[in-house]
Formats: C-alpha cells, structure tokens, sequence
C-alpha cells in the first residue's frame, strides 16, 4: 500500500470510529487494530489522536471543497451558481453531520477544534464565491461594487446558518420551494440582481 493511501485508510477508519463510539471514546490503539496497521505506522502519520482528528475532518472539508467548485464551473448562470454552491455548501454539511453518527455531538460541542481545521476550507470557498460573484458582476447579472467583501460577507452568512440548517430550524414548517425562494429573494436583494 502507498503512502497516501495508507494515511487515507488510517483517515478513513478513524472516522468511522468517531463517528460509532465517539472521538472521547477511541483511542489510538483502537484505529491501528481496526485498520489492521501497527502503532508505530500510526504514529508515523499522526503524533496524537488530535491530529488524526483534524485529518478527519479536513478529508470532509475537502470533499464539500471540490463538490461547490463543480457547481461553480458549471454552465449554468452566476445567480442559479450561487444559490446552488449555497444549498449545495448547507446540504453536503448537514450529510457528513448525520453521516457521522456521535461525531455530530463533537461537532457542536467542539466548534473551536473544527474552525482550526476549516481555515483552508473557508478560504477555497470565499475564492469560488468571489468567482461567481465577478462572473455575475461582469455579464451584468450582479450590481456590486466590491466582490471581495460580497463574497466575504456570503461566506459568513452562509457559515451562520449552517447549526440552525442542520438542525432543521430554519422554517420548519413550510414547503422546500417556498423556502428556496426566500433565500433567493434575500440572496439576489442583497446582489441588487438587474431584471432582464
């Protein structure tokens, strides 16, 4: 087995053990004997279980990372990107939240661990922000003056409702599509969109 795909296996099987009995709960013993590795390969890519913690999530971050750039390059116009790269950023949070059983809880109670981690993250989103934004700006679709803080400020809002997005809080209690155009009426009445 390669290098990478050695670590990735390790990354792998330490997710799935978060994710069943909790990252409180496994311990780095634990990972090498599920990923039928020795200790000492284990620690040859991770100095402690905060490590293999941190690659776990930023294996999750760089999946979401690489399914909004397919948004952002498709063929489709600036205003329909930016709504999808932002259901496509709330909903692909919300699946690896779920999808990781009792990492959920670690994910609320230790948000400060996983903002360590997102930092690259959130940089590759407000860069693919700032390109739909420009391309918007551009082919006369968006009427902002300045991309950069546009982007900035839709990568802080979209972050801000990840917790209550998850949860299921943001309007409960009405259709999918109604909820969609709210959003988009929001979104676009922030961009000042230009009718046709």
């Amino acid at each position: 087995m390669t290098v990478s795909k050695t670590k990735a296996r390790l990354v792998d099987v330490a997710r799935q053990l978060f994710a069943r009995d909790g990252v409180e709960n496994t311990t780095m013993n634990d990972i090498a004997i599920a990923s039928k590795k020795g200790r000492r390969t284990l620690y040859t890519y991770f100095k402690s279980k905060e490590d293999i913690y941190s690659a776990v999530v930023e294996s999750e971050l760089d999946i979401l990372s690489d399914l909004m750039k397919k948004v952002s390059e498709k063929n489709i116009t600036p205003d329909e990107k930016i709504i999808e790269m932002v259901y496509t950023r709330l909903n692909a949070v919300k699946e690896v939240v779920y999808r990781n059983g009792t990492l959920r809880a670690n994910f609320f109670r230790d948000i400060w661990r996983v903002e360590k981690v997102r930092k690259r993250f959130d940089a590759r989103e407000f860069a693919l922000f700032k390109i739909v934004l420009q391309e918007g700006k551009d082919k006369g679709v968006f009427a902002i003056d300045d991309v950069d803080l546009t982007a900035q400020i839709i990568h802080f809002c979209v972050k801000g409702i990840e917790v209550p997005f998850i949860r299921g809080s943001i309007g409960p209690n009405i259709d999918p599509k109604t909820r969609k155009e709210y959003v988009a009426n929001i979104v676009f009445g922030a961009l000042r969109k230009k009718e046709n």
